[in-house]
C-alpha cells in the first residue's frame, strides 16, 4: 500500500513539474485573442455572442423565435422531410459567431482539450431551469416519477466513425461528460452512428438525407452499474446545431426505443 502511494505521489509530481516546463515554454493563450493566460480568456468569454432564452424559439432554440420562429416554420421542416420537430425543445449557449467558430475548432480538431469543460460550464449556465424540477438541476433523478420531463441522464450525439479517427476522440461525449457532472446526472451512451458520414459542406437537404437513418442503439448503452432501461427523459447535446437534421434523427432513435422528452443542448448555433 505504502509503495503504490509513493509511486502515486511520484507520478503526480512528475506530472507537475512537466506542466510547468510546458506552460513555461508554451503558455496557455486565449483561442480567441491570443492572450496569455487561459485557454479563453475572461474579456473574450463576455464578448460571444450569447443567445438570450427570452427573445429564442422555446420549440427549436432559434435566436429571435420567442413570438414569429423562421427556423422550425413548416416549409423549413418540409425541407428536412418533417411535419414537426421530434425533440421537445432545444437550447444553444453562443451564436457561432468567429470566435465561438475558433472555440470550437481548436477544441475538435486543434487538440486543446481544455476547451471542452468551458464550453460544458457556459452550456450549463444557459440551460432554461424550467427543464429541471423545481427550477434546479436534480442529483436524486433516482426518485423521479416515471412520467417527469426532467432530463435523468445526459447524452451525447456520437461523431462518425470518420471523424472520430480523424480526431483520436469523441468530441460530443467528451461534452456531454463534462456537462453531466456540472449537472449531477449521468452520462450515457446508448446511440451508435454507423453508417453517417461528415455533415461538414452539405445543404440543408443533403444534411437532412445523410442523417436519415444513420443512428442506431448501442449494444448497451447502460453503465455497468446502471440496472434499468433508458430514462424516460434525456438531454442530448452536440457542440453545434446547423439545420436540426442530426438532432432530429438521433431523437427519432431514442423515442423509438421509448424515451419519452428529449431536450437538446448545443455550445452553438449557426445561423
Amino acid at each position: 500500500m505504502g509503495m503504490h502511494t509513493n509511486t502515486t505521489r511520484l507520478a503526480a509530481g512528475g506530472r507537475l513539474v512537466r506542466d510547468a516546463v510546458l506552460e513555461t515554454l508554451w503558455p496557455t493563450r486565449c483561442c480567441a485573442c491570443d492572450v496569455p493566460g487561459a485557454v479563453l480568456c475572461a474579456e473574450c468569454e463576455r464578448d460571444l455572442a450569447w443567445l438570450d432564452l427570452w427573445q429564442a424559439c422555446p420549440a427549436c432554440g432559434a435566436p429571435f423565435g420567442r413570438l414569429v420562429c423562421t427556423e422550425c416554420t413548416g416549409i423549413v421542416l418540409e425541407a428536412l422531410g418533417r411535419s414537426s420537430l421530434p425533440f421537445d425543445s432545444c437550447r444553444s449557449a453562443v451564436l457561432l459567431d468567429a470566435t465561438a467558430h475558433r472555440m470550437v475548432t481548436a477544441w475538435k480538431d486543434g487538440g486543446e482539450a481544455r476547451l471542452g469543460a468551458v464550453m460544458a460550464r457556459i452550456l450549463a449556465d444557459v440551460l432554461p431551469r424550467s427543464w429541471f424540477r423545481d427550477g434546479a438541476h436534480r442529483t436524486d433523478s433516482a426518485r423521479m416519477p416515471p412520467d417527469d420531463t426532467a432530463p435523468q441522464a445526459v447524452l451525447p450525439v456520437p461523431a462518425t466513425r470518420a471523424a472520430v479517427a480523424r480526431r483520436g476522440f469523441d468530441h460530443a461525449e467528451e461534452l456531454a461528460r463534462e456537462l453531466g457532472t456540472l449537472l449531477g446526472l449521468p452520462c450515457w451512451t446508448p446511440l451508435a452512428r454507423p453508417r453517417a458520414k461528415d455533415q461538414r459542406g452539405l445543404s440543408r437537404r443533403e444534411r437532412a438525407r445523410n442523417a436519415k437513418g444513420s443512428f442506431a442503439l448501442a449494444r448497451d448503452p447502460r453503465p455497468a452499474s446502471a440496472q434499468c432501461a433508458l430514462p424516460q427523459s434525456v438531454l442530448l447535446v452536440d457542440d453545434v446545431f446547423t439545420t436540426g437534421s442530426t438532432l432530429s434523427d438521433a431523437t427519432d432513435t431514442l423515442k423509438a426505443a421509448g424515451v419519452r422528452t428529449v431536450h437538446c443542448a448545443t455550445f452553438a448555433r449557426a445561423f
